[in-house]
């Protein structure tokens, strides 16, 4: 014997039963069936619908029972010959009838009960069993329909019913024995009380049906045919890297479906494991697919076998001293929950006794409240215990694997994914066997979590980092170049999959959860949404993406402001501008903290010297022990590039130009002249270096006439170099007759810090720094005779770019 059952889209038009017909005839081997087929997909819901309706006095249920009949008609018309039809069509006039006229009395008396909505809702089982017996009869197999009320003999709890296994059995071994049938077609989910009252096993129950007949008739095997093809790795839907699950054990089976995959009902495992019945889950329109094998599995090198999740959860805790030592207390928590019929899904409790915490679906979180602030009254008044504590808007995750238990670090890689990504967890439960651990968590954390999970246990080594980039112009561009040109590499070679989940300019911003296609990102910008900061920010927090980092390439004090938004949600920030770092020290230190705090990174290293490991070095250094006595440097590509081309016969007017125009500096080119940007820079230094000093405690030794830095505009400034001409002139000789070179440096000692034009001998590291070279030198406790040096390009797009993405990574690998 080989029970077969038919979910509802296996059933759900008349070419999927086609379809199932098609399978039945491509698999018959000799034997007999039993096949257990659910409603049309869709239709227990609307009879749920019409009760309710009719329940509460609204006419509009006859409309929905009008439906309902209109579309089992399309399917008779299209399924059978017209020779045929009248038949089907008067069997199903009759039930119709008598469920209108069912429902005509509930809109009478205005009140639906759990009895009477039980007996609206096996319709929808009742017609499809006829619709199907009759379609395998026309296609000449030996079928015949039979109701499972007159077989599943349940008590009298009316929505949830529970099966007396003694007298089903019977029924179930007699009536196959009596009946020849090579098919015998049966309604899912509905049964009987012993007087006959119709009851449902549950939504879900055909499963539930198929395997208690599977289980009386000692099957060969039990096949679930549905419209996946088996259990997943963790929910589609939500993890769209989701691997099939080819084979699981009974256990295993059995918390996944109780956590939240709906491949399967929860119940329908049990009554078949007893038996160690396999259970096969098939793809109805997808047959050849493999789907997933229950039974008892072979050992396996892998812990996890799925992930999955509920939705909808509420934990209530009650807690107290009152409580610490004393019996009793979980008793009467558990009586007062199972006496409003309350389902508790999670349990935990402080081993000091002191509090006791249980999850339960959402929508019975106020009978809960009120329920055990009444069992617990007197001890409430004496103050004892506090009222029930209730919290909503969360969920469960739940990782299961029969080999947990013999592999250490699981617990300690779930949770360390889970914190180093923001999400918070609530309470935590592990049972003994070790073949689950269960966390609650924020609802909307969901996606993220499971992704987070998957990606944990099932795709490693690939760890996929979702970029959201503010900045697209030309040190922006050429990151997003060298992002698509390294993506094989870093897949292959350091097992990252980098996607720009999101991007903006001034003007446009735009996202995609999929990431956004790097060959044409200009074009998909512009079509973009209208940049609005605030709407980008919370944008990027909605999306809630897993190893999140926002890459700030601009030079924008607004976007700097909203750093700690990033941040204080788990998302790291990249950045090449220095005005968060150099801003108030109290906020640069409150990025800092709140990186350490919710284990996001915070990287700047283009902040000083573009790609250069010049950030990177000195934190190297202050973390191993070392002490800064002092840091020299040359900071500023661009001034550097301005002194070193500013020879006898060039003019400084057209030095500046030529910086500009090859991109060496700013668009106002005073930012760089001025000095504030090295300023910007030394300072970062020092405060990395352990000081505590604000930009004003810098002292700034300009070169620059004061006319130069007050004109109107650039254009103006221009002017003002002119007019001033003898001025940098005289600043050129005076070096060049020494035998020295003019470089613009900045010095941090003793917690002081300054910056200014300086004539260089020789002898010293500076003189023969090139181009728009960079240079620092670090003296330190353990580099005192000969400083650390770390020399090279400090500016250009190219350069900054792969500093920023040198710090992504870093970032993707902490």
């Amino acid at each position: 014997m080989q029970v077969l059952k038919f979910g509802g889209t296996s059933v759900g038009s008349a070419k999927a039963i086609d379809q199932v017909c098609q399978i039945l005839q491509k698999n018959k081997p000799a034997g007999r069936y039993a096949i257990v087929v659910s409603a049309l997909g869709g239709t227990t819901d609307k009879l749920i619908r019409c009760g309710q309706l009719a329940g509460e006095g609204q006419e509009q249920y006859k409309s929905v029972l009008q439906e309902i009949e209109n579309r089992h008609l399309d399917t008779i018309r299209e399924l059978f010959p017209i020779t045929a039809q009248s038949s089907m069509i008067s069997q199903l006039k009759k039930k119709l009838n008598t469920l209108e006229n069912l429902c005509d009395g509930i809109f009478q008396v205005g009140e639906l009960s759990a009895r009477s909505l039980d007996k609206i809702m096996s319709y929808g089982e009742l017609i499809s069993c006829v619709i199907v017996a009759e379609k395998l009869k026309q296609l000449g197999f030996s079928a015949t329909c039979k109701d499972s009320r007159e077989l599943i003999v349940t008590d009298n709890n009316y929505g949830h019913a529970a099966v007396n296994f003694q007298a089903t059995n019977h029924h179930i071994t007699e009536y196959f024995a009596q009946h020849p049938a090579d098919y015998v077609v049966l309604p899912g989910f509905v049964a009987a009380a012993p007087n006959g009252d119709t009851t449902t096993l549950g939504r879900g129950g055909s499963d539930y049906t198929a395997a208690i007949i599977a289980a009386a008739l000692h099957a060969d095997c039990l096949d679930i045919w549905t419209d996946v093809s088996g259990m997943m790795t963790a929910d589609p839907r939500l993890v769209s890297q989701a691997l099939p699950i080819a084979h699981i054990s009974y256990e295993e089976a059995m918390e996944l479906s109780h956590f939240g995959a709906k491949v399967i009902y929860p119940p329908t495992i049990q009554p078949v494991m007893d038996k160690r019945i396999p259970i096969w889950i098939k793809n109805t329109f997808a047959p050849e697919d493999y789907g997933t094998l229950i039974q008892d599995t072979e050992e396996r090198s892998f812990p996890v076998t799925g992930i999955s999740g509920i939705q909808h959860i509420s934990l209530l805790t009650l807690e107290g001293s009152g409580m610490v030592g004393i019996p009793g207390f979980s008793k009467r928590l558990f009586e007062a929950l199972l006496q409003e019929r309350i389902n508790v899904i999670f349990i935990t409790q402080s081993s000091s006794e002191h509090s006791i915490t249980v999850g339960i679906h959402e929508a019975d979180m106020l009978k809960a409240k009120t329920a055990v602030d009444s069992e617990f009254a007197q001890e409430i008044h004496e103050k004892r215990i506090e009222p029930l504590q209730v919290e909503k808007d969360l969920c469960i995750v739940a990782v299961v694997g029969d080999k947990m238990k013999n592999h250490h670090g699981t617990s300690g890689k779930l949770f360390g994914t889970l914190g180093r990504n923001g999400v918070n967890v609530r309470a935590i439960a592990q049972g003994s066997t070790e073949k689950n651990i269960s966390a609650v968590i924020n609802k909307p954390d969901l996606k993220k979590a499971l992704n987070l999970i998957h990606e944990a246990f099932f795709e490693a080594p690939l760890k996929q980092v979702n970029l959201f980039v503010a900045g697209v112009g030309n040190v922006g561009s050429k990151l997003l170049e060298q992002l698509q040109q390294q993506q094989h590499y870093l897949q292959e070679e350091l097992g990252l999959q980098i996607r720009v989940a999101g991007m903006a300019n001034s003007k446009n911003a735009l996202f995609s959860e999929y990431g956004i296609g790097l060959n044409d990102w200009k074009n998909q910008l512009a079509q973009g949404d209208a940049m609005d900061l605030p709407t980008f920010v919370d944008r990027i927090k909605s999306m809630n993406l897993r190893n999140s980092v926002f890459v700030d390439n601009t030079a924008s004090g607004e976007v700097a402001a909203v750093y700690h938004e990033f941040l204080q949600h788990g998302i790291s920030v990249v950045t090449c501008n220095k005005i968060a770092c150099s801003s108030d020290y109290a906020y640069y230190k409150k990025l800092k903290d709140l990186a350490r705090k919710y284990n996001a990174s915070f990287l700047f290293e283009t902040n000083v010297g573009a790609g250069l490991p010049v950030i990177n070095t000195l934190n190297d250094l202050v973390r191993s022990g070392d002490r800064v006595q002092s840091i020299e440097a040359v900071l500023s590509g661009s001034l550097n590039f301005v002194f070193n081309h500013f020879v006898n016969g060039n003019s400084f007017r057209s030095v500046v130009k030529a910086a500009q125009d090859e991109g060496y500096t700013e668009p106002d080119p005073r930012i760089d002249l001025s000095g504030k940007d090295v300023m910007r820079k030394i300072l970062i230094l020092a405060r990395e270096s352990g000081a505590a000093i604000e930009m004003n405690d810098i002292t700034n030794h300009s070169f620059l006439p004061d006319a130069c830095l007050d004109a109107p505009s650039v254009a103006d400034f221009y002017e003002t170099l002119d007019e001033h001409a003898d001025h940098f002139q005289q600043l050129y000789h005076e070096a060049a007759n020494a035998g020295k070179r003019l470089k613009f440096v900045a010095r941090y000692a003793d917690g002081q810090a300054s910056v200014g034009l300086q004539c260089v001998a020789p002898d010293h590291p500076f003189y023969k720094l090139e181009g728009k070279d960079n240079i620092v030198l670090y003296t330190t406790n353990r580099y005192q005779e000969q400083p650390l040096i770390v020399k090279g390009a400090g500016a250009g797009a190219d350069v900054t770019a792969s500093g920023i993405f040198a710090d992504i990574i870093r970032s993707a690998r902490l």
